[in-house]
């Protein structure tokens, strides 16, 4: 070291250049405490990032997990699982909102009118009164007629006169009335226009042409409606047969539906024996 400073002064180069030379190099060399905790800091910021991308992962799987056991049973439940669940709770509080009036010594069927609006109530009165459930022939009577709450009777026959009753209130809905002529009738006959039981009418009324023509326009009407009804069959029996048992018709129909457009032309042309 000494030879060097020697030889480095010898070509004129000061003393104290050359020391603070050697102490820069030895700076360079060694880094100081503030690059050190930079580094520390550095590294620590690291591993925090680390350690919440880390937490986040967990709860996103986490998350997922929970979501695939909830839509597994969601899955496994019925269909209608949330209209009868919404009816369940519905029923829960009409119990216990029973318990409270009963508590309390009052009637729970005035305490729920009371919180029905006029206008409420006018419009489910009229929503009640257009109600004419037609169940068809199939239905019983005691579908129809059964008061609410009583327990269910033996199944009856189809109620015929239920559906006859239907028909004849449509049939009436759809008259318009002739007032013009129902005064010309009131003036003609008077007070005979009302019979009574005592009243005999029959062969004293002679239709006009055009009630008759309008009587023979409706029946034509219901005839025509009535040809576009037909019984449900269960097979076609003017489609060819192709199946040997119910199960390969099944099979049949399905491969028809998904595949019947593509192999139409195939199928033709085996028809007519042009097929390669």
């Amino acid at each position: 070291m000494a030879a060097t400073v020697s030889a480095l002064s010898s070509l004129g180069v000061p003393e104290a250049d050359v020391g603070s030379e050697e102490e820069e190099e030895e700076e360079e060399a060694e880094p100081g405490p503030s690059a050190a905790a930079a580094a520390e800091q550095r590294r620590e910021e690291r591993l925090r990032r680390f350690r919440e991308l880390h937490m986040k992962r967990y709860e996103a799987c986490k998350l997922n997990s929970q979501e695939v056991v909830e839509e597994d049973k969601r899955l496994k439940l019925p269909p209608n699982w949330e209209a009868k669940k919404a009816r369940l709770e519905w029923e829960l509080q009409v119990q216990e909102k029973k318990k409270e009036c009963a508590a309390r010594g009052e009637d729970y069927e005035r305490v729920k009118l009371l919180q029905v609006s006029a206008e409420d109530a006018e419009r489910w009165e009229r929503k009640r009164k257009r109600k004419n459930p037609d169940l068809g022939f199939s239905a019983p009577i005691h579908a129809v007629s059964r008061e609410p709450g009583a327990a269910p009777a033996a199944l009856s026959p189809p109620d015929f006169a239920a559906a006859q009753l239907r028909q004849y209130q449509r049939l009436t809905r759809q008259i318009k009335p002739d007032l013009e002529q129902y005064e010309k009738l009131k003036e003609q006959c008077g007070e005979a226009l009302y019979p009574t039981s005592d009243s005999l009418l029959h062969g004293t009324h002679v239709p006009s042409k055009e009630g008759v023509d309008r009587m023979v326009a409706d029946l034509e009407k219901q005839i025509e409606k009535r040809e576009k009804y037909s019984r449900r069959r269960p097979y076609n029996d003017d489609a060819d047969i192709d199946y040997i048992n119910e199960r390969n018709a099944k099979f049949n129909q399905k491969a028809e539906r998904f595949y019947g457009k593509y192999t139409a032309e195939i199928k033709q042309n085996l028809e007519r024996g042009t097929a390669v």
